[in-house]
């Protein structure tokens, strides 16, 4: 007895060091990103660009982050590095206007212009509302539906009454379809955030390759803040698609993912 009362005791103590240095990390991120908020403020963009980029760096991920983060690198004219922590603060965020609108003028300085061939509506549809929550949220809410058809199931099941048979019956097929829809949305924001394909082109120009080598013929020319989609990767090569369908390979070193 003594010795459970022993590794009890020890358990105890190390779980409440763990979330008191969860509290501390904590309070100091937001005691950091508020510095960095008076900073930028203040027209010190660098050190406001730091601060929120050392919170970044430490895994923390929000869209107010990203946004902050990109506003710096827009104020210091880093347009490329803007376009990537727009872009990913719009995945974190995709109904947030002042994130949309601050993108779409960062995209207007790119020299690179392209027609894009547009998204079929529904897909654009899906992936927006599969961005409106976050992969955890959306799989809560399907386990929570999923254990209330299982509920409704069982009223259906051993209810006597018709009515209470009927109304079982419906439920539980409403939230089994609610269930399903609400878990493909998860899998989906997992994706688009997680597996993201997309990335922004930083090196100044790069051409595109015919293939994964130098020796490859120049297909066309891309300047820095382009948005691509990869499509394979060679060695240090990366396939890339353009918005308008063209593909060519260009120097892994020249891109960062979304």
């Amino acid at each position: 007895m003594m010795m459970n009362s022993f590794y009890r005791n020890i358990i105890t103590f190390v779980l409440i060091i763990f979330f008191t240095q969860e509290g501390i990390a904590k309070d100091t991120k937001e005691e950091n990103f508020s510095n960095a908020v008076n900073s930028y403020t203040s027209g010190n963009y660098e050190e406001a660009l730091r601060v929120w980029t050392d919170i970044y760096n430490t895994g923390y991920r929000s869209a107010d982050l990203a946004y902050n983060i990109a506003n710096a690198n827009f104020k210091l004219n880093k347009i490329p590095d803007a376009i990537l922590f727009y872009e990913r603060a719009y995945l974190l965020n995709p109904a947030d206007e002042d994130i949309e609108y601050n993108l779409m003028i960062a995209r207007g300085l790119v020299t690179d212009k392209f027609e894009e061939i547009p998204e079929l509506f529904f897909i654009r549809w899906y992936n927006f509302v599969a961005l409106i929550l976050s992969s955890n949220s959306w799989a809560k809410i399907s386990l929570g539906t999923f254990v209330a058809c299982l509920l409704m199931l069982s009223l259906y099941l051993y209810s006597s009454k018709y009515r209470n048979k009927v109304i079982g019956f419906w439920l539980a097929f409403s939230f089994l379809l609610i269930s399903i829809f609400t878990i493909s949305l998860s899998v989906r924001n997992r994706s688009l955030v997680y597996g993201n394909k997309f990335a922004v082109l930083f090196c100044p120009v790069v051409h595109g390759k015919s293939s994964p080598d130098d020796s490859g013929t120049d297909l066309f020319v891309l300047h820095e803040g382009t948005k691509v989609s990869v499509e394979d990767e060679v060695g240090e090569w990366l396939e890339i698609r353009l918005s308008d369908g063209n593909k060519g390979w260009v120097p892994s070193n020249c891109l960062q993912i979304i």
